[in-house]
């Protein structure tokens, strides 16, 4: 390393976020971006450890402390090729990751200050993608074909892959614009949907088909492929089947947060169909990142105020000794969202929807629930305490999660990744899953 000790005297520094009054006027994104020199000093804090953890805790095995020493020595295009020969897409999981890589980091684990490795994975992508590194390659083909179902990530990230190794790949999306989860359910102020445009753009010049508006029944896929890549994620949400359900106001998260993306691409909707937190006391149930986007938009959009209730307890702040490493850290998340401006409440149990004379939702009752230990170490169990009220709402939002697809029986050339083989993960889980079935794929092909 440059500087083996860089880390004993300078402190993390994160870029941090727009200003509240600022960016709740608009959908840009919220994360800012450092200098070139401070971004070069925080990769000069990877300490390049005898063992590295953040090797380990990265589904997608990135090698941070390689593309940090390069980063830090100013190597951004050999930085940049590090980092890709791992991740197809960081400029996707260097805005909307969790960093695995930094709860297992050396730093994390003994001061509490991990390198930033999600922002400087960020800068370095950035950086190749201004200064002109990334640039269409021209592949020699093999003669087979394969078809991807689903354009999110880990759908772009198997065809990217076949692509690579000489395959004729052919995306098939059944909604009007190619992202899947990444173009329909991150808001536009995490992840600017040009991002996904500029890779799109140079995964076309290099050979990828994709074909948009076309939705695929899996019991009967397209014929003319000799392999088959199933990517079509967990379409099904968790709604709350409760007294009241019928009332209108009442939506899935996702059913706003696409919409809200649509808008902002250029679509309109009508008075009745369009979803809207102007004007209106929302109501947020479900306490992840899901209903935290929901926050962020509720705001932009010009909510009167904002709730958010969680089923399950409050968790604790900083370090939580139920959950050591290398367990993930259940610590309490306050997004840049909650920091617009939020109420946010644990321990309340939905029992039902309270509505208005002419059918509208005007309140949700709660009850508050206590939680203890299993007896055997399994899910805590859910006690209720007859303690209830009425939280006013005008609009709710239901962000409680997915339900995992179940798939049919497919011929042994059609393969399953991401969130449709494991249920709601994460966008990194998704790219090293499409990686996975783009390498089982290669193989069978090559039997």
């Amino acid at each position: 390393m440059g500087n083996p000790k860089a880390f004993l005297t300078i402190p993390r520094q994160e870029a941090g976020y727009r200003p509240v009054h600022d960016r709740i006027n608009d959908y840009g994104e919220v994360e800012q971006t450092l200098n070139t020199s401070e971004r070069k000093l925080q990769a000069s804090r990877c300490m390049d450890c005898g063992v590295p953890f953040c090797h380990w805790a990265c589904p997608l095995g990135n090698r941070p402390p390689e593309f940090q020493d390069a980063l830090y020595k100013g190597k951004w295009k050999e930085a940049y090729e590090i980092l890709s020969l791992t991740n197809d897409f960081p400029e996707f999981t260097g805005r909307v990751c969790p960093a695995l890589c930094e709860k297992s980091c050396v730093l994390k684990l003994t001061i509490d200050a991990p390198v930033t490795i999600r922002e400087d994975e960020c800068a370095v992508v950035e950086a190749a993608f201004r200064e002109g590194y990334v640039q269409p390659q021209a592949i020699e083909r093999n003669g087979k074909r394969v078809a991807v179902i689903g354009s999110g990530p880990s759908g772009l990230s198997a065809a990217n892959q076949l692509n690579k190794k000489g395959y004729e790949v052919t995306v098939f999306e059944k909604d009007e614009y190619i992202g899947g989860l990444l173009r329909f359910g991150i808001p536009n102020f995490k992840l600017n949907k040009a991002i996904i445009d500029r890779r799109i753009a140079v995964m076309e010049a290099e050979g990828v088909t994709f074909r948009t508006n076309t939705e695929i029944d899996v019991t009967h896929l397209p014929e003319g492929f000799d392999a088959y890549c199933i990517c079509t994620g967990t379409p099904q949400a968790r709604d709350l089947a409760i007294p009241g359900r019928e009332l209108k106001g009442i939506h899935l998260a996702m059913e706003m947060l696409a919409q809200q993306n649509r808008v902002l691409a250029g679509q309109t909707f009508g008075d009745a169909e369009r979803i809207t937190a102007k004007g209106k006391h929302v109501l947020v149930i479900g306490g992840g990142d899901t209903g935290s986007d929901c926050i962020g938009t509720s705001h932009r959009q010009g909510a009167l105020d904002v709730t958010q209730i969680e089923i399950m307890p409050k968790p604790p702040v900083g370090h939580n000794p139920a959950t050591p490493w290398p367990q993930w850290p259940v610590v309490l998340k306050t997004s840049s969202s909650h920091e617009e401006g939020c109420t946010r409440r644990w321990c309340l149990n939905s029992k039902r929807f309270i509505g208005t004379e002419d059918g509208h939702v005007c309140g949700v009752e709660v009850e508050e629930v206590e939680w203890t230990p299993a007896p055997d170490g399994g899910r805590p169990v859910m006690k209720p305490t007859g303690r209830t009220e009425v939280i006013q709402a005008d609009l709710v939002l239901l962000a409680m999660g997915f339900l995992r697809p179940q798939q049919p029986e497919f011929p042994e050339n059609v393969f399953v990744a991401g969130d449709a083989a494991t249920g709601a993960s994460l966008v990194v889980r998704c790219i090293a899953s499409g990686r996975k079935a783009a390498s089982d794929i290669d193989q069978y092909l090559k039997r």
